[in-house]
């Protein structure tokens, strides 16, 4: 496996998603760590046809569908989250290694991690205020990404 510069915590996640799946007896394939290690080791929130594409010169047997159904189960384990944006039909996944936030484009749709935020505390205060524990969150915010924003000011400069 290829895991770049979050080199061991990349490892200790990949690692981590194994040991739990084969400690629930889910059959561990080739094509099942694949897209376990592209999804640890990805820095954007890939679409299913995205990871199917990227993977697919190494796993020339490898089908759209087995991706779906590996992307399902991440999910179903909790450790991807499936990102349903309003503007966008096609679903984009996140390896949930750490506690963050996506902030997407408006405009362009690009989806970035949010890091400094304590999702920790949002669930405590969830649970005094309502009594709920929480089991999974998804928080997505909406704005204008700089590279957007510079092109917006750079048009109207223009006119």
């Amino acid at each position: 496996m290829d895991f770049h510069s979050h080199n061991h915590q990349a490892l200790d996640a990949y690692e981590n998603v194994l040991a739990h799946l084969k400690e629930k007896h889910i059959r561990i394939t080739q094509t099942r760590k694949a897209v376990i290690a592209y999804m640890v080791n990805s820095q954007d929130h890939p679409s299913a046809d995205t990871v199917y594409h990227d993977l697919l010169p190494d796993y020339p047997n490898l089908s759209l569908a087995t991706v779906y159904n590996n992307l399902k189960l991440l999910v179903d384990e909790g450790f991807v989250s499936e990102l349903k944006l309003s503007q966008d039909s096609t679903a984009h996944y996140d390896f949930m290694g750490h506690q963050h936030l996506n902030i997407v484009c408006d405009s362009c749709g690009k989806i970035t991690d949010f890091m400094d935020v304590d999702v920790l505390k949002i669930h405590q205060e969830v649970h005094e205020q309502t009594g709920y524990q929480v089991t999974q969150a998804q928080l997505i915010l909406y704005g204008i990404c700089p590279d957007c924003q510079a092109r917006k000011k750079k048009e109207q400069s223009e006119q």
